[in-house]
């Protein structure tokens, strides 16, 4: 209930102007993104590879109105590339990008896949010079076929391009299967955006199920999984996946939000594990925020806590 709740909260336009006028709303929005800019996320960067973690970063927005606004989202992602390639935090991959398909134009009432993956295709040349790499989130179930589409057709030239599976959609674990192929790059999460039941797992712990149902020809398969969640149950399960399948501590990752769980990442990453921190910059974040907490009755109450008190 409270997870449907916070998503309707994500769509409300009156309820966002609401909460991010609120005078203490940074104190708790700098909790989960980096800050508004570049220098932000060059800065949290810098501080997590310095603690051994890894980083993909999101430049916050989605759902473009028209080709312009797609073109200055990608030109955002190539100057933020050459940053990290400048400041040495490209190299072999330790922070790359995370970008959302419709922030790029895949949502355009014209031409948006082709806008979508033109834009997509700069980036992905970008990040090739950089040294690093490129996922393309994966956002509303509707969108599910057309981001593969891309995926499939982009990855001929660039092909260590990634993507996300939802496990919280019926399809995923076949999707998985057909992802799990030599050179993918799949990120594995939950999912945190709302669907009809028809395509959709509705209970927490059918999410779950589904979640190690996916996981397991990912880490069976030949590609390189990187298993995006917080819960330590299907960490350990994962771990344990991994051993069974004679995977090298280096041959997946972990990932988890900026902001959570942050001394988990750290143990994780103290015992060999790879880490990778998803960090997400700019001032478009009220509906990325809203997810998170939709994900999270304890990031709930963090938030409402913050809000009432004065810091």
């Amino acid at each position: 209930m409270l997870r449907r709740i916070m998503l309707t909260v994500s769509a409300s336009d009156r309820i966002e102007e609401v909460v991010t006028s609120a005078p203490y709303a940074r104190d708790v929005v700098a909790r989960f993104v980096a800050g508004k800019g570049q220098d932000d996320a060059l800065r949290v960067t810098r501080q997590l590879l310095g603690r051994g973690l890894f980083v993909s970063l999101d430049h916050l927005g989605e759902h473009t109105t028209d080709p312009d606004q797609a073109a200055a989202a990608a030109d955002e992602y190539i100057s933020l590339l050459g940053r990290l390639a400048d400041a040495g935090h490209a190299r072999g991959g330790a922070a790359e990008v995370s970008v959302k398909p419709t922030a790029v134009g895949l949502g355009l009432s014209e031409h948006g896949e082709k806008t979508a993956m033109e834009n997509i295709a700069r980036i992905c040349a970008a990040a090739r010079a950089a040294g690093t790499t490129v996922t393309l989130d994966m956002e509303d179930h509707a969108m599910v076929e057309a981001v593969l589409r891309m995926l499939r057709e982009l990855r001929a030239e660039f092909a260590d391009l990634g993507c996300v599976i939802q496990s919280y959609l019926r399809r995923s674990e076949a999707d998985c299967t057909a992802l799990a192929g030599a050179g993918s790059r799949v990120r594995l999460c939950k999912g945190a955006y709302g669907a009809p039941e028809q395509v959709a797992f509705t209970s927490g712990r059918e999410v779950d199920l589904s979640y190690v149902r996916c996981f397991r020809p990912l880490l069976t398969g030949p590609g390189y999984p990187m298993l995006a969640t917080h819960d330590p149950r299907l960490i350990q399960i994962a771990a344990t996946q991994a051993i069974l399948a004679g995977r090298p501590a280096d041959s997946f990752e972990y990932q988890m939000l900026y902001g959570v769980r942050p001394a988990e990442q750290r143990r994780l990453a103290a015992s060999g594990a790879r880490v990778r921190v998803y960090v997400p910059y700019g001032s478009d974040w009220y509906g990325y925020l809203t997810r998170r907490l939709a994900e999270r009755p304890a990031n709930l109450a963090f938030f409402l806590r913050s809000l009432a008190t004065r810091r």
